[in-house]
């Protein structure tokens, strides 16, 4: 199983961002795939689930409406669009298969 996370960065307060997760050596359209974060010094914490056919998503409740997870199984691809960012959201987004394993995690960073 091998994940690799991308698109993340420093955005100012109120921006926007695509994170994406290249995954591979797995039947990615077969499993359930997640995104989570976490900032240092905090607990880890989940974002969103979706369904491996991406017939349901579920979100954290005080993300609801800022994230979006999608995903492409043609492409075993993964996404996090994150929109109307704060200073709150500055944290390493890790992609995960879920029960199994993550990735190294891209850093999103919101500074004015």
């Amino acid at each position: 199983v091998q994940l690799v996370e991308s698109g993340g960065g420093l955005v100012q307060p109120g921006g926007s961002l695509r994170l994406s997760c290249a995954a591979s050596g797995f039947a990615f359209s077969d499993f359930h795939m997640s995104w989570v974060r976490q900032d240092p010094g905090k607990s880890r914490e989940g974002v969103a689930i979706i369904y491996n056919d991406a017939s349901r998503t579920v979100y954290q409740d005080s993300m609801k409406g800022q994230f979006t997870i999608s995903r492409a199984n043609a492409k075993t691809m993964l996404y996090l669009q994150m929109n109307n960012l704060s200073f709150e959201d500055t944290a390493v987004s890790f992609c995960s298969k879920i029960g199994d394993k993550r990735g190294q995690g891209t850093q999103v960073t919101v500074s004015s």
